[in-house]
């Protein structure tokens, strides 16, 4: 790979033509040696690249577990509202990133955020059936009777069907649940539970597949997913 691109696509404030002149000025070295030239190639795997001293690590793709809190957009651009892409640290920002996904403008929680569209494609393909589970607080108390409606589905208001979900009440407060769909409808849970005769008062997504939101990343916090983990997202189990 050459080395502009290299470090065009891993500092997304960088141009390639910027990068010319950081060679210029002696700011770049490769294996501890200073680039002379923009256009010379470099293995991105193997060779060290430093800008002023400190090593740019090259990850072909990144994958970040945003906190969304209330009032923000899932979007790339708003005019009107902060996205979630605002929310994003510069030291994790990088062209193409984009929500794989949507949450509500007042549901919170995990949101991910990538530039690997292939993978977000694979995770929010109904054929793959990922589970995303959502902590839902409720106007009135839940029944009983909702964990077999959800896990057998039932008819929605729109002539089709829920597909089965997962419910699970709270032992410690009649209004609070936990609910985990395998789809992902336009403001699906407040929709299904608005069948049930039954209101959402609060919403946050708490996992995607078998990864669990970090519980100590405060609101609007983002933290990078190791390349490790990343197929934790697509794992689900059969509802």
């Amino acid at each position: 790979m050459r080395l502009d691109r290299f470090i065009s696509s891993q500092l997304p404030d960088v141009s390639r033509r910027d990068v010319k002149k950081l060679c210029l000025k002696g700011r770049l070295t490769v294996n501890g040696k200073r680039a002379a030239r923009s256009d010379m190639h470099i293995d991105e795997h193997s060779d060290s690249v430093a800008l002023d001293g400190t090593e740019i690590i090259y990850r072909e793709h990144i994958y970040i577990m945003l906190n969304k809190p209330q009032g923000v957009v899932c979007a790339t651009r708003d005019g009107l509202s902060k996205t979630v892409l605002e929310l994003i640290p510069p030291e994790l920002r990088r062209r193409g990133l984009f929500p794989a996904g949507r949450l509500d403008k007042d549901t919170e929680g995990f949101v991910l955020i990538t530039d690997d569209g292939d993978f977000a494609h694979r995770m929010l393909s109904p054929s793959h059936h990922v589970e995303k589970t959502y902590f839902v607080r409720l106007r009135d108390p839940w029944e009983s009777s909702y964990t077999n409606t959800f896990s057998e589905g039932f008819d929605d208001d729109e002539g089709g069907r829920w597909r089965a979900a997962r419910f699970e009440g709270s032992q410690n407060d009649p209004c609070e649940c936990l609910l985990t769909l395998t789809e992902g409808r336009y403001h699906q849970v407040k929709r299904m539970f608005a069948q049930l005769g039954n209101k959402v008062e609060f919403l946050k997504r708490i996992s995607i597949g078998e990864m669990e939101l970090d519980p100590t990343l405060p609101s609007g916090g983002c933290l990078e997913i190791l390349h490790k983990d990343v197929d934790k997202l697509l794992a689900s189990k059969t509802l």
